[in-house]
């Protein structure tokens, strides 16, 4: 039997010929049509794609966290069979949830291909599991791919198992258990199948066609849903309607159509918008204001720092030739831009005599990171006479400490503050329905008793959701600690997801604490402290919380039910060398009073994006946990700054876990010294230096 060979092309992010660009296959992921490819999308690529191929429909999200890792999160629609009896689910078709991972071995050269190893349905239900090599050469406009798989993608079974050599038992693939769980048994066993493929990148930029041919013969689906296949052979095409969409057409199986769009963009490489809503920088005048520093209107300057720098001013003083000012940022994400644009200011305001500017970053009083530049060389590097370098190495971070200086100006800020703005919650691939939804309006607000002493707190109220659907209660072996959400979205149109008084401190030069307690949570209430230590200029940090809760009623007013617990973690931070992975690891206890770890992966690019996934393991069994065996998901977050016309602090943070259950379920607080402390990443201030000068 002839092969034809396969892979995905893909164009670039402006339309350009002769420039590969990848694209997603039916089950989310770089790849052909139903067959995945040795190919990668670039470091921080995201992806969501749905497509329909009866009976199924699928909806993936694929994140690409490394250049060699790639990752999606699949629900798949069987609108051909039920979800569970009709007293439970009604006429819902059943929901399967996946999770695949993609790592590449070796990277195509002249001579050699792009390999890869693969498998699909890792961490889900398992029923469509499978497992693969493929190797991918390009030639011209067009590149091949060739692979071997186990399981649903190689369901055909070409020929007995190889590995069947070193033992019998792989000769035969154990059946799915359908439990969430991440099952290695049956890895890799079974009779596999040959596929493979070609993607042609036409002469017309915006169009590649795929053709492929399949390794699964849909005699063997999950549900005993076997499909008729008329054709191992599939032919599609993919239409770059625009930057970010994809459009894709296929006739699969030799008899059915399929139909499909993927929407991308690219966090690593993408330019944000413009900030034209941003106040421009002042321009640095052509020599010195010939005042002195007693003369200076600081209250103006104050002022000024605020509106241009995002600094909310608590003190400025003189020490020698050195002006320092103290205060806390409030728009801009990147620390050399606010500091930067610090520096213009108070190049306008003082003489010649002033040789340093310094800002001291505070978080609700607690300094956190000390910068100070050098006047001349920061006029140099702006005004185009120096090279960027020479600033970075010319400016100085340090520990703040107390100075002997003389104070100028000194205010208090407005303690009172508010926001309203619109929250989002959602339930996905449940039996009640696919997708629960609730869009809220939230009223936020704090008052800061003195600089870090505040009582913060939110009123949420419901403006559209359909979680009158949702009556299922997920069965459970714990105290039901997470489970009971559906009385928590379903019981109140008007809630107070929190309500708490808070205290931090800086008790040494690296060392911070905080205190809290209040309606810390929408399910929990109580009283809890962390501590932590994090050095200045070092990629690691360590630090503990204890918090004694109670369950909150189910409409989240101020009545409390009867559970209660004390849990708490200590956990280690480090910024690795490899790839600038962040590895956070938990130990403690969990709300459901079981003990254990938990492993939390990310990584953080230079514009603040970051990727990242959580496993918890507990000593909690598989049998009291139920369906998923374990806590896990993954989490994007996103700051608004890329996304938005004006700079802004705040940030996105979606996160997706296969299943809510009670075991491995961490209190969800509002602060966390980490990351009130983030002044102190040293990566992400060299990362965005460059800033400095916008």
């Amino acid at each position: 039997m002839k092969l034809r060979y396969a892979l995905c092309l893909l164009m670039p992010w402006s339309v350009a010929h002769g420039e590969p660009r990848y694209t997603q296959h039916d089950f989310g992921g770089v790849g052909l049509l139903q067959t995945p490819t040795a190919r990668m999308a670039p470091a921080g690529e995201v992806s969501i794609n749905a497509n329909r191929t009866d009976p199924y429909s699928r909806y993936s999200f694929s994140l690409q966290p490394f250049d060699w890792l790639e990752t999606s999160f699949r629900y798949t629609s069987v609108s051909n069979r039920r979800y569970g009896p009709e007293s439970l689910s009604g006429d819902q078709s059943y929901k399967d949830k996946a999770v695949d991972a993609k790592l590449r071995l070796l990277k195509e050269s002249h001579w050699l291909p792009e390999v890869a190893v693969g498998a699909r349905d890792v961490g889900g239900t398992g029923l469509f599991s499978s497992e693969y090599f493929v190797g991918n050469k390009r030639f011209g406009d067009f590149d091949m791919s060739l692979g071997i798989a186990w399981g649903y993608i190689g369901n055909r079974g070409d020929f007995d198992n190889p590995l069947g050599w070193i033992d019998d038992k792989y000769d035969e693939r154990p059946a799915a258990e359908g439990t969430g769980d991440v099952n290695t048994n049956g890895w890799f066993r079974g009779s596999p199948a040959l596929f493979g493929g070609v993607l042609w990148q036409t002469p017309w930029d915006r169009l590649s066609v795929k053709l492929e041919y399949e390794g699964n013969n849909y005699e063997n689906e999950p549900q005993d849903n076997n499909q008729k296949q008329d054709s191992p052979v599939n032919l599609g095409f993919v239409f770059k309607a625009g930057d970010s969409v994809d459009l894709h057409a296929a006739w699969e199986r030799g008899n059915t159509a399929m139909f499909g769009i993927t929407l991308h963009t690219n966090f690593a490489t993408r330019s944000a918008p413009p900030k034209t809503y941003d106040p421009p920088a002042e321009k640095l005048p052509a020599s010195a204001p010939n005042v002195n520093a007693d003369q200076v209107d600081w209250a103006g300057v104050s002022q000024r720092l605020r509106n241009n720098a995002g600094y909310k001013v608590e003190r400025i003083a003189r020490k020698d030739s050195e002006i320092i000012v103290y205060g806390e940022q409030t728009r801009y994400l990147y620390p050399p831009k606010a500091v930067g644009r610090t520096a213009r200011i108070l190049d306008n305001s003082v003489s010649d005599d002033i040789q340093w500017f310094t800002v001291v970053d505070k978080r609700y009083d607690m300094p956190v990171a000390e910068t100070s530049l050098p006047r001349k060389t920061f006029r140099e590097v702006v005004q185009h006479d120096r090279p960027l370098a020479d600033l970075r190495r010319a400016t100085e971070q340090n520990w703040p400490l107390p100075h002997q200086e003389e104070v100028l100006f000194e205010q208090k800020p407005d303690p009172f503050t508010y926001g309203l703005g619109l929250g989002y919650k959602q339930n996905v691939g449940g039996p009640d329905g696919f997708l629960l939804y609730q869009f809220t309006a939230d009223l936020s607000a704090e008052y800061r008793f003195t600089p870090d002493t505040w009582w913060s707190g939110m009123l949420s109220g419901n403006l559209l959701n359909n979680f009158d659907k949702f009556k299922y209660d997920a069965p459970s072996g714990l105290p039901r600690v997470r489970t009971d959400i559906r009385q928590y979205v379903t019981t109140s149109d008007v809630t107070m997801p929190s309500f708490q008084l808070n205290k931090v401190k800086r008790l040494d030069e690296d060392l911070y604490g905080m205190v809290y307690g209040g309606y810390l949570e929408s399910m929990y209430a109580g009283v809890g402290g962390e501590m932590l230590y994090r050095p200045l200029n070092e990629r690691w940090a360590l630090g503990a919380d204890l918090n004694f809760v109670r369950q909150r009623d189910f409409d989240q007013g101020f009545g409390l039910r009867d559970y209660d617990v004390i849990t708490g973690n200590i956990t280690g931070y480090l910024k690795t060398d490899f790839q600038d992975v962040l590895a956070a690891v938990s130990v403690g206890r969990y709300l459901a009073r079981d003990w254990g770890t938990t492993i939390d992966l990310s990584r953080e690019f230079s514009n603040g994006v970051r990727f990242g996934g959580w496993v918890t393991l507990t000593t909690a069994s598989k049998e009291e946990y139920g369906e998923g065996s374990f806590d896990k998901g993954i989490y994007i977050s996103i700051p608004f700054d890329e996304l938005m016309s004006s700079s802004t602090m705040r940030r996105a943070n979606l996160a997706w876990a296969p299943l809510t259950r009670d075991g491995g379920a961490r209190l969800g607080r509002s602060y966390s010294l980490y990351t009130l402390t983030d002044g102190r990443n040293v990566d992400m201030f060299d990362g965005s230096f460059s800033k400095i000068v916008e």
